[in-house]
């Protein structure tokens, strides 16, 4: 099961019992094998497209590896995981909006971001469709806006999001539901800003 491999229940391989789990480093190499692959993708869509994944996903992992004895087993791995992932990515997008903030106050104004190098006419409108969709998504509650990424974005069923926030299956459609309704609202509300 090395590489990510998921088992018929989606759910990824425990620690082997032979393991040593007293050896920190051969158990940090097992779970990284079986789990960066899905705190990869979490990353990817908690974070948005302008994320630093590979850093995001290096956070993670140091976290993990540093409140490996906060585990306790009352949840799978996998839950653990991606509720050290969310709260990475989480305290991530609060500080880069604090630095976003204080370098417009230094500056003065704002400033556009241009890519560094041209791209062909879809590949921008892509991009602006995703950054639009993210900033859409980055002014809804947490609550809504993870509902939305692990059901909408990511394909999660309501049931695996539902272990992965420590919810019922009826408290994720019903964020899923109320967040699609405030995305739609600010996605129309910004289609309308943008044309005046």
């Amino acid at each position: 099961m090395s590489g990510g491999q998921a088992n018929e229940s989606g759910e990824y391989a425990a620690i082997p019992s032979g393991l040593d789990t007293s050896d920190v480093e051969l158990l940090f190499d097992h779970i990284y094998e079986n789990y960066e692959p899905s705190v990869e993708r979490w990353v990817r869509r908690l974070a948005g497209p302008a994320a630093d994944v590979e850093d995001l996903v290096h956070d993670v992992f140091v976290v993990a590896l540093r409140r490996r004895r906060d585990f306790r087993g009352d949840a799978k791995l996998s839950t653990w995981l991606f509720r050290i992932t969310e709260l990475v990515v989480r305290k991530r997008r609060a500080r880069n909006r604090l630095r976003r903030f204080l370098d417009v106050l230094h500056r003065g104004t704002r400033e556009a971001i241009s890519p560094s190098n041209p791209t062909p006419l879809e590949e921008v409108e892509r991009r602006q469709r995703c950054m639009r969709l993210y900033g859409a998504l980055d002014r809804l509650p947490d609550k809504y806006r993870t509902a939305i990424i692990l059901c909408d974005l990511d394909g999660t069923s309501a049931e695996d999001a539902a272990r992965l926030l420590g919810v019922t299956a009826n408290a994720v459609w019903v964020r899923v539901h109320r967040g699609r309704a405030k995305l739609y609202a600010q996605l129309s509300n910004s289609k309308e800003g943008a044309a005046v």
